[in-house]
């Protein structure tokens, strides 16, 4: 058989993906390190394959030569370390004009570096992000590549008939050059984390504040889910809040430990983030959840010693409470949405990507973990101006935020008086309230480093880009004077 693509390792993503691929009419080969695996692989194929389009290798070298050339190499394998090595496997058999496909979570530098590293054996290289879980990479994956434009070529008939299909064309493009694919699938993840914090803040709410129990909870989210909220989280949190254990007694979100694991891509994003000067306060509230949640003794400890404010008396009626929740949650998400696409944008003109962000955008409409009803109007948004700096000044968001500006202070100012915390909420208010603003105490803090640095400030009353230095008391004289222009 000669192979139309192939796929190196066969964890349950790879089995997936490789079974979809097959599904959709595509010969292809696979291969793993264990080969148990491929004969796990080829299985499954059996079982679920009306048509035997997959076949398993158990040699590197037999693998690579059943794919036709130029040959094109999808690989899922633990991002760093394995991903080098199955490279260096793969190169010994690969010829120049052959692609690679990394299409694991990676650190997007790692990408740029192989790729310059595969140029000199002319070898092309893509970093591909892939979103969807285990399902979606059986169903149909949002996929976000990155690289050569020429390589991607080679593939786009396999990932676009493979990618998950929406109204407006499969869940893949050609997202740009070098690691443009990985950074936008990291930026995706760190909203995700966002979104999550969100969602567990408004249980947080309903069950400690409203007092509902899990039956309620679950109709809330599912109600939610049939308007502007409309996601795949909110979808699934609502079904979560329905299963019971097995001896059918309790429920099995309360007999989960409330400790949340993570595998670094949130933390990435906060750190491009701050690289590229971009607030990303959402994204980092969510990620320090995670990071408090870690804490697990020392929380009990501390619960012991450290005491919260007396509850009130609920001020609102219990279904009111639960229309503020919603809204505030509609309106924080607006507001990280609108961060991580300032960090994607950013990122696109200091790397000269040239990223399209309605078409990003449009293919996380399907298939990711953070597909929602109102990425089509975020689409829409970046369609009609590309240049638009932030979502919170689109017509169409901002009128959506100053309405819903007035519930999300209400909640969070709940949470205050409770001493429940909601970080996300509030780091998405504190982002609002800042960026509406004229004017803000930043010329206090420049003082500050002037004072103490010489570090020069710029003035309301000048021209912009002309810097100045005062000298603050009589240590700082200069014989220039007590201010004066470093233009």
């Amino acid at each position: 058989m000669s192979a139309d693509i192939g796929l190196f390792g066969l964890g349950v993503m790879g089995q997936n993906l490789a079974l979809n691929i097959a599904d959709k009419g595509f010969k292809i080969a696979v291969h793993n390190r264990s080969t148990g695996k491929v004969d796990t692989t080829v299985a499954r194929a059996k079982k679920e394959l009306k048509e035997q389009n997959l076949t398993g290798y158990k040699s590197m070298k037999d693998f690579v030569a059943a794919i036709r050339k130029p040959r094109a190499v999808i690989i899922l394998v633990k991002a760093g370390k394995a991903v080098d090595l199955t490279i260096e496997k793969l190169v010994e058999y690969m010829e120049p004009g052959d692609i690679i496909v990394d299409g694991g979570n990676e650190w997007f530098p790692n990408t740029v570096r192989r790729g310059r590293d595969l140029e000199s054996k002319k070898i092309l290289y893509i970093g591909m992000g892939v979103s969807g879980g285990e399902e979606g990479a059986r169903n149909g994956p949002s996929m976000m590549p990155g690289g050569p434009e020429e390589a991607y070529k080679r593939i786009e008939p396999i990932v676009k008939k493979c990618a998950a299909q929406v109204d407006d064309g499969p869940c893949v493009t050609w997202i740009g050059p070098g690691g443009a694919g990985n950074y936008v699938k990291m930026v995706h993840n760190g909203i995700e984390y966002g979104d999550m914090q969100l969602i567990a803040e408004a249980y947080d709410l309903m069950k400690n504040v409203v007092k509902m129990n899990n039956d309620e909870i679950a109709a809330t989210f599912d109600e939610w889910n049939k308007g502007e909220l409309q996601s795949f989280l909110v979808e699934i949190t609502a079904k979560i809040f329905t299963k019971k254990t097995e001896d059918g007694k309790d429920y099995v979100v309360d007999k989960i430990l409330d400790k949340t694991g993570m595998k670094g891509t949130g933390r990435w994003t906060v750190q491009e983030g701050a690289e590229q000067s971009v607030p990303l306060s959402v994204v980092a509230a969510a990620l320090e959840g995670r990071y408090l949640s870690g804490l697990l003794h020392e929380r009990k400890q501390a619960c012991k010693i450290l005491p919260g404010p007396k509850p009130p008396k609920l001020a609102f009626e219990k279904k009111e409470m639960i229309s503020m929740i919603r809204e505030a949650m509609y309106t924080a998400k607006i507001c990280s949405y609108a961060q991580g696409m300032a960090l994607i944008k950013k990122a696109g003109e200091r790397f000269e990507w040239n990223l399209n962000l309605g078409e990003i955008a449009r293919i996380w409409k399907g298939g990711c973990i953070i597909r929602a009803v109102f990425l089509d109007r975020i689409k829409k948004a970046f369609d009609v101006n590309s240049k638009l700096a932030s979502l919170l000044v689109d017509p169409s968001f901002s009128a959506d935020v100053v309405k819903g500006q007035e519930k999300l202070r209400t909640v969070v100012k709940t949470g205050i008086d409770f001493g429940i915390s909601c970080p996300a909420f509030t780091a998405a208010l504190n982002y609002y309230d800042s960026y509406r603003r004229e004017r803000l105490p930043a010329n206090l803090t420049q003082a500050q480093r002037d004072f103490f640095g010489a570090h020069t400030y710029e003035r309301v009353d000048k021209p912009e880009g002309e810097y100045y230095h005062t000298a603050w008391t009589s240590a700082h004289i200069s014989a220039a004077g007590s201010t004066y222009s470093l233009s």
